[in-house]
């Protein structure tokens, strides 16, 4: 039976869970910059970081969902998802409207992916 290792443990949730060869990623937000492409571009370096420290990479994320307070921002998410996606390894993605915790978010993104 395989452990279950969690990354960043707080009071309400993980930020990471990893159950065997799957990481589960928390949604991921920031609210450091006012615009869409740029919280997308932090919230993918995010991303970045809690899969290296789970022992993986964005090349090997199976599925992405994207949160967007505001789906007219579509393309401006797109923007920073196409520059940092890993070409010929792109995941199974959904993008939706959803209003987010905070209404400064104006877009999360939940990963899992294979170590």
């Amino acid at each position: 039976m395989s452990q279950i290792n969690r990354l960043d443990i707080g009071p309400r949730m993980s930020q990471a869970a990893i159950y065997g060869d799957t990481i589960y990623l928390a949604g991921q937000v920031n609210k450091d910059v006012p615009d869409v492409t740029g919280q997308t571009q932090r919230v993918l370096g995010q991303i970045d970081g809690l899969l290296a420290r789970a022992g993986s990479s964005k090349e090997k994320i199976l599925s992405a969902t994207v949160y967007l307070a505001d789906i007219s921002k579509f393309a401006d998410m797109n923007k920073a998802w196409d520059a940092w996606v890993s070409a010929g390894n792109c995941p199974a993605r959904t993008t939706l409207e959803a209003k987010l915790a905070a209404p400064e978010y104006q877009v999360e993104v939940t990963v899992v992916a294979a170590k």
